[in-house]
């Protein structure tokens, strides 16, 4: 089974005190956080300095100079009565933008409040709260403002109280439901068996899981919220001759044929709003939720336990080598925002036509390190640092597309529990030729003929027939040699093999075997086996990494490391092995035992 992380995680540590600096330092260098963020700041300021920079009052009217061209007075020019453009956008982004801000803070007081306390209680107000959510939701935004313009009048501010109780839903669903997960997190319940109040606990361990949703969600809110702001004001439905975008856009469109440019500059003014508050809001999020460890030296220092074997990690990297790992670190980034390293600058080398086993019990960081060899870490892991080379190019930081093209030509995976990796919903031979096509260019023909081939590579007795088998329609030995043949497919020069012989019987388990030494043998494959079975490496291997708690222990020939091994965890996990274990007496019932005696 694959190495998964734990569990149990341990509580948030108190931020350094430059995190905030080293945080708008990260944004700063967002060139896209960058921009939206001096965009809209330049937006913010010209509104709430209107009265400084615009030339005149907004309402100010002269029909002698209306649709006057713009000049050095009025840069924007004037509108249909006179009045003008620039003045008009600074005020209206006043009105526009403070509706914006009190729909949204009706929202986030009604759904995060209530959210947090669904989702973290649960219980008889989850169950209420959830009904009047799916209630509110229901209702259509736009009908249900326009009838409360119609009862409480044309008041843009109201109307924007109503818009914020419509779109509180939202913030309550998302915020529940990440609570509710979180809720179960072991970190959680050593926080409450520590002492902490409930209230310290959301605020502490709670909330900075739900803050990245919520800032994305926010400024979508926002968004909607001057969209449909904009939109009452332009269908005539607003507080009179109050200048907002939204009248203005009513305004030009009134005098399109007669003065066209009217329409860009609210246009322009909601458009880089909008833009820039979505912009913002992912770069805030990226920074926020990238938050790695501290320094790697500073984190090895002080801890107890075994050391790496220096004798890889140090030593340069081997030219002839197929992969070639140095001081590799694997952390991932727990629900709190905070790492924990998984692997701890580790090293090994895998040359042409040689078996590496890289030997471990669960939970050592084998599959981690696999994992981080394929680029195929999952959700929230990252290599913090090291180096990864296969034949000789870098892969650490490499684009997902090129590091794609090395998978199946250079680099291919078997994983262990077969059955879980072909998709019940397609053939044998469907699954074997999608990747001969895609990566090989093969075509239909020639993909189907060498789809044949391989089946017969990997001894299966009848592959033609097979070809047209589902998943379930085979053994799992089938499977196990449909998934080496599927890696095989497109000649790679490197096979990692994870646990590929776990969930096979015994006999099933030396015919795998022996196929990977066959065709290790026959292709010059450099594999690099994942194993906690030392009677794989004994039989398989040529040379041994042993892994424990993420560092590699003790490396060399499998006939010094099973022969003599240096490291006292290596010793436990030979002496764990039973095949020199006395055999128990056979089992005998109670009463036949009471005789014997």
């Amino acid at each position: 089974m694959s190495e998964n992380l734990p569990a149990a995680v341990s509580p948030p540590s108190a931020p350094d005190a430059g995190s905030a600096g080293g945080g708008l330092r990260r944004l700063l260098r967002n060139p896209l956080g960058a921009l939206s963020a001096a965009v809209l700041l330049l937006l913010v300021a010209g509104v709430v300095l209107a009265p400084l920079l615009a030339p005149q009052p907004p309402d100010v009217s002269s029909l002698g100079d209306a649709f006057a061209a713009p000049d050095g007075a009025h840069p924007m020019g004037m509108d249909s009565a006179g009045r003008d453009i620039l003045a008009r956008i600074l005020y209206g982004g006043r009105n526009t933008l403070g509706g914006a801000v009190i729909a949204l803070a009706i929202a986030l007081a009604l759904g995060v409040p209530s959210g947090l306390y669904a989702g973290y209680y649960g219980g008889r107000f989850d169950s209420v709260a959830n009904w009047a959510v799916n209630l509110v939701m229901a209702l259509p935004a736009m009908v249900v403002l326009l009838a409360s313009r119609a009862i409480l009048g044309p008041n843009v501010e109201v109307l924007m109280i109503v818009l914020g109780v419509l779109v509180a839903p939202s913030f309550f669903r998302l915020v529940r439901g990440i609570v509710a997960n979180v809720r179960k997190e072991l970190y959680v319940d050593a926080a409450k068996v520590s002492g902490l109040s409930d209230t310290r606990i959301v605020a502490r361990h709670i909330l900075i899981v739900v803050r990245g949703p919520l800032i994305i969600q926010v400024a979508l809110v926002a968004g909607i919220a001057i969209g449909l702001q904009a939109g009452l004001e332009f269908l005539g439905v607003g507080s009179g001759s109050a200048a907002t975008w939204g009248a203005m856009l009513n305004e030009a469109f009134q005098n399109i044929q007669r003065a066209p440019l009217l329409i860009l500059w609210p246009g322009l003014a909601l458009g880089l709003t909008n833009g820039s508050l979505v912009l913002l809001a992912g770069a805030l999020r990226d920074v926020l939720e990238d938050r790695g460890g501290e320094p790697a030296g500073r984190r090895r220092a002080g801890r107890s336990g075994t050391e790496a074997a220096p004798a890889v990690v140090d030593t340069p990297p081997e030219p002839s080598a197929l992969l070639s790992v140095r001081g590799l670190t694997v952390a991932y980034t727990r629900p709190d925002g905070t790492a924990r390293e998984v692997v701890h600058g580790i090293g090994l080398d895998v040359r042409p036509g040689e078996i590496v086993g890289l030997v471990g019990e669960s939970g050592s960081g084998k599959t981690q390190t696999a994992f981080s060899v394929l680029g195929i870490l999952p959700e929230g892991g990252r290599v913090s640092s090291g180096s990864i080379l296969i034949k000789g190019q870098e892969v650490v930081g490499l684009p997902e597309r090129a590091h794609r093209a090395l998978r199946g030509r250079t680099v291919a995976y078997v994983p262990q529990e077969p059955m879980s990796n072909l998709d019940p919903a397609f053939t044998i031979g469907s699954q074997l030729m999608e990747p001969m096509r895609h990566v090989l260019g093969l075509t239909r023909k020639e993909a189907a003929s060498r789809a044949l081939d391989l089946l017969s590579l990997v001894e299966i007795p009848d592959p033609r027939r097979t070809m047209r088998l589902y998943p379930h329609e085979i053994s799992g030995g089938m499977a196990q040699r449909v998934l080496i043949a599927g890696a095989m497919s497109c000649d790679p020069e490197l096979l990692i093999a994870d646990e590929p012989t776990t969930a096979l019987d015994v006999r099933v388990q030396a015919e795998i075997l022996g196929l990977l030494r066959r065709l290790q043998a026959d292709r010059g494959l450099g594999v690099l086996l994942v194993t906690h079975d030392l009677g794989v490496v004994a039989d398989l291997c040529d040379r041994v990494a042993v892994m424990s708690g993420g560092r590699i222990v003790e490396t060399g020939t499998t006939e010094q490391v099973l022969g003599s091994p240096r490291d006292p965890y290596t010793r436990t996990l030979l002496g764990a092995v039973l095949d020199e274990a006395p055999v128990r007496a056979p089992w005998q019932p109670r009463e036949a035992r009471k005789t014997t005696a």
